[in-house]
């Protein structure tokens, strides 16, 4: 199999010479901490009497003869094997543990050279070892080892928590962080990381799924301390500015970027069919769109051609009263990823930001919304993350009721949303819904590049559908005069949702639309539009640049304004499995011209929902303030009362 033209192979052979010495680090070493403090005895102590089970031994021919004398120290083969308490067999489990090390280690040594071959680092090492180095290299010396150790540091925990990953179970274990982190020179730091490794193993692993979980956990702290210092480190750019790839591992490695297993969730929930989220047209239109769209993402290219061209929703918001279905709609969008994934063999991770991402603890809230993002955000799957009631999840800056936990949660999210470093592939989207969306902070809510209102049922033939609906099979009442689902009929609803926004709903809004209209005329060129969005700015301040970014990319979905076929989804030859230029072809086909009424309507559908928010964030001000104004008077009387 021949390797994109942008990655470097590390060979089989590369790694295989290096599996002598990373046993021998595993068999056991001596180390003195430095920055770490010891959290139990390196020695493993066993029952008298009770034999050892197998030693981990070298695959290489002639290596046996070498002598086994343990050094004392570390010695993770005998770590890891005590797991399994005076068992004499090295179960499968601990053979997995040990043998993914050892991989790892070879694979980070093998990194580690490469390096040094690609810089002067190893003839500056021969000299160095000659005492021949000469007084102005000292300097550039010290710098490459340091690079080095942080290169084989953060290859190590990275191609451990890969190798590792299937092993996996339900068992979450915190290490915290990690402290022994060395760079004078590549062994040293590979000896500091694995002694910081089996003092966790000795204070974590009770039993085997606490060990996997244990180093699993070790290898993302260390993988997010090397890369925190690699930030500022020099000499790093021959290995941050090639990908290399391990063929008989499937790993690819990207800098200090980790590397995960395209590993799906397994679902749980209810899904719902379309035809069961009755009302909300608009919403279900756009979400099932969305779904589709989410399966044109091309795994080898990184990138959708939806994000490409324009029209792809990397964030939105749904909002309305309890009851008008948010978590059907959830459900709804869920179902259909999880089916189009089935189909096409795509990996699909569902994940939602609950309440119990709040943590006490200063900072871990934060960690848990960014585990959270990273986990849906991983280029490897089809991923779908939900923050349902967002308003009890994320605080509002300035409002006092909201805790530090909240906040954190803010913060990660607004970041990830649009920071500086926001990367949209095209491979995930994020959902987030409230019922008081006045009560979420307004920087975030405007992170949301599209709304979907979920009204709910809303007519007649809407309220004759749900009944239906709910009240199942089990009964004999006759449907009456009735299309059942005849309502629901998408093209139909979702021509006449958008045909209404062609003029504003919200009353403040309207009033700025028709001053503008009759100053101006009708709003036909873009200069008119753009007098009509100065007019709301001037009524709401809170309507700035990021509202006129989330329109244009909304006017962009509607000139994607079509579904992808069913019979693509249905059979992958036909697009899935085609290739990243041959599918933006077909999907620039499809795609339709912008007009001036698609403009006008996505200006007041969003301009509507933020009318819509202010109105009743600072109708439930004057609420609360009335009703504190209140209670003060009525304690004022009281006190007066009980003074008389």
């Amino acid at each position: 199999m021949s390797l994109p033209a942008d990655q470097m192979e590390l060979t089989e052979e590369e790694i295989r010479a290096h599996y002598d010495a990373a046993g021998g680090m595993l068999e056991g070493f001596d180390h003195a901490p430095r920055i770490g403090k010891a959290r139990a005895e390196a020695p493993v102590e066993r029952s008298p009497g009770v034999a050892r089970g197998r030693r981990f031994r070298s695959t290489t021919p002639g290596l046996v003869t070498r002598s086994t004398a343990r050094p004392e120290g570390v010695r993770l083969v005998d770590r890891i094997e005590a797991v399994g308490g005076d068992d004499p067999l090295v179960s499968p489990v601990e053979a997995s543990v040990l043998h993914g090390l050892r991989r790892a280690l070879a694979i980070a040594l093998a990194m580690g050279e490469g390096y040094a071959q690609q810089t002067e680092l190893a003839e500056l090492k021969k000299e160095n070892l000659a005492g021949s180095l000469p007084r102005d290299k000292s300097v550039a010396f010290s710098e490459l080892l340091a690079a080095e150790s942080l290169i084989v540091l953060s290859v190590f925990a990275n191609a451990t928590a890969f190798l590792l990953a299937g092993q996996a179970g339900e068992v979450s274990v915190e290490v915290g962080g990690v402290e022994e982190v060395l760079t004078d020179n590549a062994l040293l730091a590979l000896h500091g990381a694995l002694w910081e490794l089996d003092q966790s193993i000795a204070t974590h692993a009770e039993d085997e799924g606490r060990l996997v979980a244990t180093v699993l956990a070790h290898a993302e702290a260390l993988m997010e301390r090397v890369s925190l210092r690699a930030q500022t480190a020099p000499r790093l750019a021959p290995f941050t500015g090639a990908n290399y790839r391990v063929e008989a591992d499937d790993f690819t490695i990207a800098g200090f970027t980790a590397s995960r297993r395209a590993r799906g969730s397994t679902l749980t929930m209810q899904f719902k069919k379309p035809h069961q989220v009755v009302g909300n047209h608009i919403a279900k239109y756009q979400a099932m769109k969305l779904a589709k769209m989410l399966m044109a993402y091309d795994f080898e290219r990184k990138l959708n051609p939806f994000a490409e061209l324009g029209g792809f929703i990397f964030t939105f918001m749904g909002d309305g009263m309890p009851g008008t279905g948010k978590t059907t709609l959830i459900q709804m969008m869920a179902g259909l990823i999880h089916g189009y994934c089935e189909v096409a063999g795509y990996p699909f991770r569902y994940q939602n930001l609950s309440t119990e991402s709040i943590d006490s603890y200063q900072g871990k809230s934060a960690q848990n919304a960014k585990a959270f993002i990273n986990n849906v955000v991983d280029p490897n799957v089809i991923g779908f993350g939900t923050i349902d009631d967002i308003d009890q999840l994320a605080g509002k800056r300035g409002d006092r009721q909201s805790s530090a936990g909240q906040l954190e949660i803010t913060a990660v999210l607004m970041e990830s949303f649009a920071g500086a470093n926001t990367v949209v592939r095209g491979n995930c989207t994020f959902g987030m819904f409230s019922n008081y969306p006045e009560n979420v902070d307004d920087a975030l809510r405007q992170r949301a590049g599209a709304r979907f209102l979920v009204d709910g049922p809303k007519t007649r033939d809407d309220y004759i559908d749900i009944l239906a609906l709910l009240m199942g099979k089990n009964h004999d009442i006759p449907l009456g005069d009735h299309a059942l689902y005849e309502a629901q009929e998408i093209k139909k609803a979702v021509a006449a949702s958008f045909e209404s926004h062609s003029k504003p709903h919200e009353d403040g809004l309207l009033t700025v639309y028709e001053r503008v209209s009759g100053d101006i005329g009708t709003l036909d060129t873009i200069a008119k539009l753009g007098t009509y969005l100065k007019g709301i700015q001037e009524a709401d301040p809170r309507f700035t640049g990021r509202a006129i970014k989330n329109i244009t990319d909304a006017v962009k979905v509607r000139a994607m304004d079509f579904e992808l076929p069913d019979e693509w989804m249905e059979e992958p030859d036909l697009f899935l499995f085609k290739s990243y230029d041959e599918k933006k072809g077909m999907i620039e086909e499809l795609r339709q011209p912008i007009t001036i009424e698609m403009v006008i309507q996505e200006i007041n559908r969003y301009a509507d929902s933020e009318f819509r928010y202010a109105d009743k964030s600072d109708e439930v001000a004057i609420e609360k303030m009335v009703r504190e104004f209140g209670i003060t008077e009525e304690a004022k009387r009281r006190y007066v009362e009980s003074k008389g």
